[in-house]
This record gives C-alpha cells, sequence and structure tokens, in this order.
C-alpha cells in the first residue's frame, strides 16, 4: 500500500507533545520526519520523562511519553544557537516540504527560524507553528501547555466539574489535548500540502491548544453565544437524563460501570426490559408509551439502577450484548489496550524497541484502504545525525568540525 504521506519531508523544530505528535502523525502516514534535538539538550521531554519516573523499569530505553509523539523520527542533535549549524539547517529547509514548529516567538527569532527566515532558503515550504493562545494578539508570545490552554481556558475544566465542587476535574490522561491538537495539526499539513499542489502556492498553518480546547466545547460555547451569557448550571439526576432512563451511567453489583446512550427510549425500553428479565416494565402503566416513559423518567431511572446494581459487569456485558441498544463498558487505560475492536482494527499496534523487545502504542485513528499502519520506534537522541548529514553532502571533516564546535552531536 503507498502511504499519502509518502515523499513528503517534514523538518521539526519541536518539543514535548503538542506538536511532535503531529510530526508522528504524518510519519504513520508515510512522511520522512526529521526532528532537530538541541545538541546537547535533547527534546526536554526526554528528562522529563525521567523526573516523572515514567521509565518501564527494565532497562529498556522504551519511554511512551516520548515513543508515542516521536516514533517514526530521525533525530539530529543540532545547537541551532552556533553559527556553523547554519548551513546544516538551511540545507534541511531547502530539501523539506514542511518546516513544523512549537517554539515561542521570540525563540523563533533569535534562531532565524522565522517564516520570513525559512522562506528565504526556501520559498516554497508549508510554515506551521503550534502555540498555546495563537499568532496574534498580547499572548502570542506566552507559553500554554494543554492543562492550561486547552483544559482551563478551553472550557473543558468547567463543564466536567460539578457546581460547587472543592476540586476542579483534572484531564483524563496525560498529554489530552496535545494528543488532541496534534492530529488537528496534521490535518491541517494535509489540507496545505493539497493546496500547495493544486494551486502552487505555500500556505502559513496556524493551529493554538485554545483554539483546539474551543473546537472540543464547542457545543456548550456555541449556545452560550446563542444565549449571549453563561449557561445556567445543569443538576443532572443521579440516574438516567431529565427525560430518558436509557442515557446516562450505571453501576453494576461489583463497583463496574456502564455507560448507556439510547436516544429513543420508546424503542429501547421494551428491549431492555426483556434483557433484564423485566418484561413486566415495558407494559407497566407508567412507562407504557415514550410519553410515559419520558414523562416518568427518574422513577424508571431508579428501577434501572437497582437492576443494575444487583448483577455483577460481566453478567450484564453479556447480556446487553444481546440487544441492540447503544451502551459501552467504562474501560481503564488497561481495557482500554485491549480493547477488542481496536486490536481487530490495527489500532494498537506493535513497535520494536531500541533493544529488540516487541512493544505496542496506540496508533493513530485514521486509516487508509482499511490498512493498519506499520509503526518504528521513535528515535534515540542524536540517532541519525550522521545519517542524515551525510544525504546533505557533508564530508567526513565536516562533520567532526561541527562536532568540535558543539554545533552538532
Amino acid at each position: 500500500m503507498h502511504r499519502p504521506m509518502e515523499g513528503v519531508r517534514v523538518l521539526e523544530v519541536a518539543q514535548f507533545t503538542f506538536v511532535p505528535a503531529a510530526g508522528a502523525v504524518l510519519a504513520d502516514w508515510g512522511a520522512d520526519v526529521i526532528k532537530i534535538e538541541h545538541a546537547e539538550r535533547g527534546d526536554g521531554q526526554r528528562g522529563l520523562s525521567r523526573v516523572l519516573g515514567l521509565a518501564v523499569g527494565d532497562g529498556s530505553s522504551f519511554l511512551p511519553i516520548m515513543e508515542g509523539p516521536n516514533r517514526g523520527k530521525r533525530s539530529v542533535g543540532l545547537a541551532l544557537e552556533k553559527p556553523s549549524a547554519r548551513k546544516v539547517l538551511d540545507e534541511l529547509i531547502r530539501s523539506s516540504d514542511v518546516f513544523l514548529t512549537n517554539f515561542l516567538p521570540e525563540a523563533r527569532a533569535k534562531l532565524r527560524i522565522e517564516v520570513e527566515d525559512v522562506r528565504a532558503v526556501n520559498p516554497d515550504i508549508i510554515y506551521v507553528r503550534g502555540s498555546g493562545f495563537g499568532p496574534n494578539g498580547p499572548e502570542s508570545n506566552k507559553g500554554g501547555y494543554d492543562a492550561t490552554a486547552f483544559w482551563a481556558r478551553g472550557g473543558s475544566a468547567a463543564g466536567v466539574t460539578p457546581p460547587g465542587s472543592e476540586r476542579m476535574m483534572r484531564m483524563p490522561a496525560g498529554a489530552y489535548g496535545d494528543s488532541i491538537g496534534g492530529i488537528t495539526i496534521a490535518g491541517g499539513i494535509a489540507a496545505a500540502l493539497y493546496a500547495r499542489q493544486v494551486t502552487g502556492e505555500p500556505s502559513v498553518v496556524d493551529v493554538s491548544l485554545l483554539g483546539v480546547g474551543a473546537w472540543a466545547t464547542q457545543y456548550t460555547v456555541n449556545q452560550a453565544l446563542m444565549r449571549g451569557g453563561p449557561l445556567p448550571p445543569r443538576e443532572l439526576p443521579r440516574h438516567g437524563s431529565p427525560t430518558n432512563p436509557l442515557i446516562g451511567a450505571y453501576q453494576t453489583a461489583d463497583g463496574r460501570w456502564l455507560e448507556f446512550s439510547m436516544l429513543q427510549p420508546g424503542r429501547y425500553w421494551p428491549e431492555f426490559c426483556r434483557l433484564a428479565g423485566r418484561a413486566d416494565l415495558a407494559t407497566d402503566e407508567r412507562f407504557a408509551d415514550v410519553e410515559k416513559i419520558m414523562a416518568n423518567a427518574a422513577e424508571a431511572a431508579r428501577i434501572v439502577a437497582g437492576i443494575i446494581g444487583r448483577r455483577p459487569y460481566a453478567e450484564w456485558v453479556e447480556i446487553l450484548s444481546r440487544g441492540e441498544g447503544q451502551w459501552a463498558t467504562v474501560q481503564n487505560s488497561w481495557e482500554v489496550g485491549q480493547d477488542r475492536s481496536l486490536r481487530t482494527n490495527g489500532l494498537i499496534a506493535q513497535v520494536v524497541d531500541a533493544e529488540g523487545k516487541p512493544r505496542e502504542l496506540v496508533a493513530n485513528p485514521v486509516q487508509f484502504d482499511q490498512t493498519p499502519v506499520t509503526l518504528t520506534r521513535a528515535p534515540q537522541f542524536a540517532e541519525h545525525t550522521d545519517e542524515v548529514l551525510r544525504e546533505i553532502g557533508l564530508s567526513d571533516e565536516e562533520m567532526l568540525q561541527l562536532k568540535i564546535d558543539g554545533a552538532a552531536t
């Protein structure tokens, strides 16, 4: 199968997850992604992974916090602030289709990697910036993480924190907004490559974590805009929804959760009652038709909660699987990794680490021609410096001099 980004070269000057995750997706799709890491410090996430104690613990170099957003790339150790590194950078820019960065404006100006600097070398390159708060306005030079720009500012934190709560709800996973933002950037790059092919004009692509956060919460933000003010607090019932007992989460006898989303109560109430061994409830005068189910939803939901709470999780999974109504198990991270539909569709992919041991990673959710992606591991720090420098025509003597200068490693 021809991967759609084969033949595209991406030059990535970025670190952590938000923008590097875009590079990983493009690598999954076949692009040659060259990751520039500082010749001494590398990507800051390499150090962060150890500070946070996220190593596998078996002596392996495999660090999921690095592997996820960096699989499939080649790493070049280059100190861009060194004058002698400029020739190397310019040659890489000249041979690339996309320049990808999340450096702040001040750092970009200092390193001479702003749009005009890069376009002076390669006028046809697509220039891509990931930021916290966008390229314009008073916060354009302000750094942001997904916890701040995406989760807090973008509306998700307020959306999941119950009224009167003594603590704000946190993101459900590390790099949550970063990962969503990364695949958003990858989509923008794909559109820009298509536009360049059609019009001959390269684009400047901007994606902010705040913008991604607002997009993710657009359902409620759009309602607030129409209303002309904040939405009133929603006091949801403990079980079900105000008009439908077959929406919401229910707890099983062994403390697990099931999420119901049967949006047509008139259609699915009789089926649920039959599966639950309570066919009598389908003809109960209180729930005899859709209008009565909606009018008596609170009472019906209490009954459903009692029914679900009398049997264990595994039993309910088997029972509910016999019906057509929409529901799902509430899975932890391990269970997500074992999910049969993810595995059947190749969305949990094998990768071989630097020590030759097979590992697994979540694949990006986009597939082409129903073909699962083939992953290769993330690069070790500066692993491909010599290989890439030779590709752009540097001699061994020139490479040695760069290393003596501290410009490459």
